[in-house]
């Protein structure tokens, strides 16, 4: 049971980035799927979110309208399309698998969540 992030890098402000998340040993039809970023120094926080069946979203205030959540189950990946990125965005990344009864004020609970990936490094700057 394993799941993959990828797809950071290094990108100027206002650039963008579009991060995966790839299960692998089982399907991740059944979970919420978190993406999580921590900074150097900090907590991590949770970035956004995407229910099971895709029908529900949710974003923190401060990437909302920039960051985009999506997920392709019969590829068994979820993604996040990062736009006009901001130095504050600089984090390493994580996604994360749960199976949990979906609402908007719990999705940023770390505790709620099974399996995480190990994390990609998002690097904004110029």
């Amino acid at each position: 049971v394993q799941l993959q992030a990828s797809g950071g890098g290094l990108v100027q402000p206002g650039g963008s980035l579009r991060l995966s998340c790839a299960a692998s040993g089982f399907t991740l039809d059944y979970y919420n799927i978190g993406w999580f970023r921590q900074a150097l120094g900090k907590e991590r926080e949770g970035v956004s979110c995407i229910s099971s069946n895709g029908g529900n979203t949710h974003y923190a205030d401060s990437v909302k309208g920039r960051f985009s959540v999506s997920r392709d189950n019969a590829k068994n990946t979820v993604y996040l399309q990062m736009n006009s990125l901001k130095p504050e965005d600089t984090a390493v990344y994580y996604c994360a698998a749960g199976r949990f009864y979906y609402s908007d004020y719990v999705v940023r609970e770390v505790g709620l969540y099974d399996y995480w990936g190990q994390g990609t490094q998002v690097t904004v700057s110029s």
